[in-house]
């Protein structure tokens, strides 16, 4: 192994709390932005691990908040990088939450973070490569691919969409939207 490649291995972390009352929001359940917060916080230190350098949030791809969490649960996140670019890395993060007293562990939520290494001077600096050495792996790296894809495809219709005519205002018809356009 070179230095300029590195394992998806060197990058994994993974942290656990107990949720606590001070975490819920108005319906009793954990505060989603409380759990982005640790989000944010496992993608900077997975990234910085990989990359031996300071690393900055660029974007949040995916947030899917797929079951509520409790108060009392376990909540596990585990973290590595899927993707490298020149300095940038997508970290996938998954989380479950454990019932303590039953074992009975549930998917909560599944995260992509883009990470952008930095120097001391906050100048974006180069990641090492990726080794990838499953095809779970693999298949990670294949879908952050795809996903960047997707990514600038968007990007590219929204430079593309513009209301010119009637006919893109009549268009919206179909939506729960009411114009009042003066």
């Amino acid at each position: 192994m070179t230095a300029d490649f590195k394992p998806v291995s060197s990058s994994k972390i993974s942290i656990s709390e107990l949720m606590l009352p001070s975490h819920t929001n108005f319906s009793g359940k954990i505060h989603g932005g409380y759990i982005l917060q640790l989000l944010d916080q496992i993608a900077f230190a997975s990234a910085s691990k990989f990359s031996g350098n300071y690393c900055v949030t660029a974007s949040v791809d995916t947030v899917n908040f797929l079951k509520p969490i409790e108060v009392g649960e376990l909540v596990t996140m585990k973290a590595s990088v899927n993707y490298v670019g020149r300095s940038s890395m997508i970290v996938g993060i998954r989380v479950e939450a454990e019932n303590i007293q039953t074992g009975v562990v549930k998917h909560c939520n599944s995260s992509y973070f883009t990470m952008v290494a930095k120097d001391k001077d906050g100048k974006s600096v180069q990641v090492p490569g990726l080794i990838l050495s499953n095809l779970e792996e693999v298949r990670r790296f294949r879908k952050a691919v795809k996903h960047i894809e997707v990514r600038k495809e968007i990007e590219e219709h929204e430079k593309l969409t513009t209301v010119n005519s009637i006919e893109d205002l009549a268009s919206l018809d179909k939506y729960n939207v009411l114009l009042e356009i003066s």
